[in-house]
């Protein structure tokens, strides 16, 4: 199988052991509300989380912690050398997180990602409006459902696709592609639902199972 489209998904997949929000939260000094709010709220209203914890935990907080947390995060062992094969190929890449679209575009900026897709807390005047815009949300069928997009815009069939992933949040995306790696993953789901599994946190391990 010939694949032309390679995505991404990006806390613990191409960041070290992160979780961007809740590492937030610790920026914030509101790790244990938010604890609480993502546990009840992440997988059954996602809105009522983003209400609770943007709006009422994070508007009028300054956005200097945030964007230190974006700058901070550190890459895992062989992102370059996988950003270094494919700029050597005919991939279209692309990264679909749940996470924050400013992380996204660092490695769009770094790595020459083709397409990102994240969620965005907005900040004006430098500080968190209470705005939040959320494409991904939680991740899950919304995944699923912008590869889909992605792959109709592109003209190219999910059976191209190739999804690397992590996360329980990632079994749906995992479901419609042509080729699904769980890599670097504590999801027994996940690994249930993968076509590969590298037990690894080295990104370049994926390599021998890309094929072009």
């Amino acid at each position: 199988m010939v694949y032309k489209l390679l995505c991404l998904d990006m806390d613990w997949v191409i960041f070290k052991d992160v979780n961007f929000w809740m590492e937030l939260h610790k920026s914030f000094g509101t790790f244990e509300e938010g604890k609480i709010l993502t546990e009840k709220y992440l997988n059954t209203n996602y809105s009522k989380l983003v209400e609770e914890v943007v709006v009422n935990l994070w508007k009028g907080k300054d956005s200097k912690p945030y964007f230190d947390l974006v700058n901070s995060l550190e890459y895992l062992p062989g992102v370059v050398e996988l950003f270094n094969f494919i700029k050597n190929q005919d991939f279209i890449t692309a990264i679909i997180s749940a996470s924050s679209i400013d992380c996204a575009r660092r490695v769009q900026k770094e790595f020459g990602v083709d397409h990102v897709f994240a969620n965005e807390l907005i900040i004006k005047n430098g500080e968190v409006s209470g705005e939040f815009v959320w494409p991904i949300g939680a991740g899950n069928k919304k995944k699923a459902e912008i590869i889909s997009h992605l792959c109709k815009d592109l003209g190219i069939s999910l059976n191209e696709c190739i999804y690397i992933g992590d996360s329980d949040q990632d079994i749906e995306a995992f479901k419609v592609v042509g080729l699904s790696i769980a890599f670097n993953s504590s999801s027994n789901g996940l690994k249930k639902v993968a076509k590969i599994v590298v037990e690894s946190n080295n990104l370049a391990d994926v390599l021998e199972h890309i094929t072009v």
